[in-house]
């Protein structure tokens, strides 16, 4: 048995690249031998930034010998059948077996082959490797033609058998050849390393000032970054992301701590963090005392005589430009934010920020927002003034000078800037956590005024995408609207909010359609000529990018009659004509809201089918009810009661549906128990009658596990109908009334869910 040690020695990889290249250079060696008979017990596979190695153990010295028979063409095929077959199998005609079959004498052919030896195979498995990389960018250098990611510079090849002798596996890749040699540090320690297995790898490389494992790096720096600030009583701000990225820039991670300017500590935390985070790769360090960020660590990639003075001087003044830029745009903000008209000034130029070209500009998005905010904040606790005000000003910050250089903080400088400018404490809390929940992990808010706004929000994005049909399809959502609707439902279902989804998205919608028809008007004046009131921008060849619908003015500008079907080029009326399904539309997204919830539910076991069941019914909007509906049911469906129950529904709706479509009528008249023969056929309306009047107050009161109790008491009286009695009698009278009775049976079952879309 032997081991094997691969090392790809080259220029620096980028630090975001070499995880997923850890992953694929195992897969690739991995796969190919065992693809070509090679076995191993074991593979583990390291990078630095530039370094990717691969440790394998336990590779037999060569591969197993092989025997393969193939069946060949009849013995009296035609010769061409004949070649073929010789071709594919590299024999010769006297290398063939004739063998009897059920159809007569074929040829067989034994093609048996030495095991190869291991080093044979890995040769060829890294030259294709290397060759065949899928590293997402690459590059060419000097003559040659190998693509990678940077400098390829040579590659450590050794074969490690159990008498400890080394064998070199030849590979040849452009102008490299393999050799048993490795580096050290780039300025530490770079003389050449030569080890004799993987563990003498390991302790050659870290003597040379190289930590070959992502991991030992990670919690080297960390351990050493925590210590260094528990001794000056501060906290390092955790970031494992940041963590992850910075142990990928360096070999040998020397952790250094500098100060931050005491002019830039006045600073949101925030602003802080994000700009050395993303300008310097800087981790921040927490006073706990004020929570300021007062310190900061970094991290080099080499030890200096003084100890990283120099390094830290440098990275200090650098640091310091940085916040000077953050600093003064805060400033300006803030002058902003205070002055007269405040907020409100900071969010006039989204006026002419255009948030979509069919959907308008942002400051159109905003109104419809704070509208809609006020309708819905009763409906969440909040007060509908605090509310309106929140959502006009939730996205003032956008066109701050700080959220253009930082886009991640918007919202949070939204909070900032609402508290400068006097605003109400649940407001200023609205304009940082209405974009919550960003994702899945993501805590929903809290405050009635931000649940407010968060969901007008959402539910905006939502209608206004299903208004110019820019929904989701398969996997692509570039608009995120799946994580907008799921925001809807976990904000929702978090606060137990009792809210008629349908009704919240006609409202908004009203607000397109308000808007279309003053476009629509407008257009429909200018072919009359009345142009002149119209900005000038309307008049250029261009239309003006911040009016959503650009069709309408190129109408203006042409004078063409929206009415018209011929100058559909110039107004796309079919689409405005579209617009009017405004019921269709809220039930299509409602639909949607039900494909999510499933997606969300299904992590608490809840089963798709009955989600199906319940949102069947209609009108089920309320997500607080639909969700309470659903669990008792499928509580109900699990019983054997539930079970037995859906297969009475199943078989009633089944022996229902035939004979509606053989006989071309409907059985929905109610049935008359004065026709009803037998004891059974009683019985069953009798207990249809307790089932209505008991399943209709329980639904009334939202006490869905009464609903589902009276309906269980169906059961038996189901059961005995269908063992007992004929529906198909020779009395047509009693036949169609026992037909109608089975219609009953599924007009009482539903009104606590469509059955039938419950499977099984």
């Amino acid at each position: 048995m032997a081991d094997f040690l691969l090392e790809l020695f080259s220029e620096d990889i980028p630090a975001r690249m070499q995880a997923r290249a850890c992953d694929d250079l195992k897969k690739l060696i991995t796969d190919g031998i065992m693809d070509r008979g090679l076995t191993y017990s074991a593979a583990a596979a390291f990078a630095t930034p530039r370094r990717l190695c691969l440790s394998l153990t336990g590779l037999p010295d060569v591969t197993p010998d092989t025997r393969e028979e193939r069946k060949g063409p009849r013995t009296d095929a035609p010769e061409k059948a004949l070649e073929g077959f010789l071709r594919s199998t590299g024999l010769t005609k006297d290398q063939l077996e004739a063998r009897d079959d059920k159809k007569g004498q074929v040829w067989f052919a034994v093609i048996k082959k030495k095991g190869a030896p291991a080093a044979d195979v890995l040769s060829e498995v890294i030259e294709h490797a290397i060759r065949n990389f899928p590293w997402p960018r690459s590059m060419r250098w000097g003559t040659g033609d190998l693509r990678w990611v940077r400098p390829l510079q040579s590659i450590m090849a050794v074969l490690i058998h159990e008498a400890n002798e080394n064998e070199i596996v030849p590979v040849s890749v452009g102008d490299l050849t393999s050799g048993a040699q490795t580096f050290g540090h780039r300025f530490m320690a770079p003389d050449a390393i030569t080890p004799a297995d993987f563990d003498d790898y390991i302790a050659k490389l870290a003597a040379a000032k190289v930590v070959l494992d992502p991991a030992d790096r990670r919690d080297r720096i960390w351990a050493d970054a925590t210590n260094m600030a528990f001794a000056q009583g501060m906290e390092v701000v955790d970031d494992k992301g940041l963590l992850a990225e910075v142990a990928g820039l360096v070999e040998w991670p020397v952790v250094l701590m500098g100060d931050i300017e005491d002019q830039f500590l006045g600073l949101p935390p925030e602003v802080l963090q994000t700009s050395m985070k993303e300008h310097q790769k800087f981790f921040s360090v927490k006073n706990p005392a004020n929570g300021r960020i007062e310190k900061f660590i970094t991290v080099a990639n080499t030890e200096t005589p003084d100890n990283g003075a120099t390094i830290l001087a440098g990275n200090q003044r650098v640091l310091a430009a940085r916040l000077a830029d953050g600093l003064f745009f805060w400033e300006n903000d803030l002058r902003v934010a205070k002055g007269e008209g405040g907020l409100a000034v900071m969010a006039k130029p989204l006026e002419n920020v255009t948030f979509h070209n069919k959907l308008g500009t942002q400051a159109e998005r905003i109104a419809r927002i704070a509208a809609l905010a006020r309708e819905i904040a009763p409906l969440v606790g909040a007060d509908p003034e605090k509310a309106e005000r929140a959502a006009k000003i939730a996205k003032a910050d956008l066109s701050s000078e700080m959220v253009y250089e930082f886009p991640e903080l918007q919202g949070i400088m939204g909070k900032y800037y609402a508290e400068a400018a006097g605003e109400d404490a649940n407001v200023a809390e609205a304009c940082e956590t209405h974009y919550s929940p960003l994702g899945p992990s993501d805590d929903v808010p809290t405050e009635p005024v931000a649940v407010a706004v968060s969901l007008a929000e959402k539910v905006d994005i939502l209608t206004g995408f299903w208004a110019i049909d820019e929904k989701p399809t398969g996997s692509k959502d570039p608009f995120a609207l799946r994580r907008a609707a799921l925001g809807v439902i976990r904000t929702v279902l978090f606060h137990q909010n009792h809210m008629k989804l349908h009704e919240v998205v006609i409202e908004n919608y009203r607000a397109w359609l308000s808007r279309l028809e003053k476009m629509h008007a407008l257009c429909f004046k200018s072919t009359t000529g009345s142009i002149g009131t119209y900005p000038m921008s309307l008049q250029t060849k261009e239309p003006a990018e911040e009016d959503a619908f650009w069709w309408v003015k190129l109408a203006i500008l042409h004078g063409g009659d929206p009415l018209d079907t011929n100058s559909s080029e110039i107004f796309d009326y079919s689409l405005f004509a579209k617009y009017q399904g405004t019921e269709e539309l809220a039930d299509d997204l409602l639909a949607f809201f039900a494909d999510r919830l499933k997606v969300h539910l299904r992590g608490e076991g809840v089963r798709h089918d009955v989600i199906d069941a319940c949102f069947q019914l209609g009108g089920q909007d309320d997500l607080v009810l639909v969700v309470s509906r659903v669990k008792s049911l499928q509580s109900f469906v699990e019983t054997e009661d539930g079970k037995n129950l859906l297969a009475g529904y199943k078989r009633a709706t089944n022996i229902l549906a035939a004979e509606e479509k053989k006989d071309g009528v409907e059985y929905t008249l109610d049935p008359n128990v004065k026709f009803a023969s037998l004891p059974e056929e009683t019985a069953l309306f009798v207990g249809l009658d307790h089932a209505e009047h008991a399943i209709a107050p329980a639904l009334e009161a939202e006490d869905f596990a009464s609903a589902m109790s009276a309906m269980a008491a169906l059961r038996a009286p189901i059961d005995a109908f269908f063992e007992k009695v004929t529906v198909n009698d020779d009395n047509d009278v009693v036949r169609r009334n026992r037909l109608c009775l089975l219609n009953r049976v599924k007009k009482v079952m539903e009104q606590v869910a469509i059955f039938s879309a419950i499977e099984g």
